[in-house]
């Protein structure tokens, strides 16, 4: 497989686009990543209670807590307890409720928290990925899905 480099002229500055590698996936992930994370400080909410308020938030329900504690190691690459304490942080924000023994639900509060930050994060993306063609999204989408599976296998394989 070979790369190649698509070179651009805009006004009189040549740009060497350079192929995709994990400085330029950590670019992009930091640079979008720091526009969700100042939506996310004007309301006293991290990223890592972001990602956890989210999988309870598109549930259809309750959500088992060790599920959610699941889903955040994988998403983040974290430890459990430190994903047990986002959870805790949570609830002791309001923003989730324990539901029995080991379920975990949002309350109005977190809901109302989800839907505000993502109202207030749909422009910013809208403008971020404006122009750019449905063709190159879906082919980025594959290629990056693709190299998150190979990379969480060797993780996987380096926790054994």
């Amino acid at each position: 497989m070979t790369a190649t480099t698509t070179t651009t002229t805009s006004t009189s500055t040549a740009t060497t686009t350079p192929p995709l590698n994990p400085r330029v996936i950590a670019l992009a992930h930091y640079a979008s990543r720091a526009l969700l994370e100042n939506v996310l400080a004007r309301h006293g909410a991290t990223f890592q209670q972001s990602v956890t308020l989210r999988l309870v938030a598109v549930a259809d329900g309750p959500v088992e807590r060790e599920h959610v504690v699941g889903g955040v190691v994988g998403a983040l690459k974290i430890d459990a307890a430190d994903a047990r304490s986002v959870v805790d942080e949570l609830i002791g924000a309001g923003a989730l409720a324990a539901q029995g023994p080991s379920l975990v639900r949002i309350t109005d509060a977190g809901r109302e928290l989800y839907e505000r930050t993502s109202t207030e994060t749909a422009p910013i993306t809208a403008r971020v990925y404006a122009g750019i063609p449905a063709e190159d999204l879906a082919v980025a989408g594959r290629v990056l899905r693709l190299i998150t599976e190979r990379a969480d296998a060797e993780f996987a394989a380096l926790a054994q």
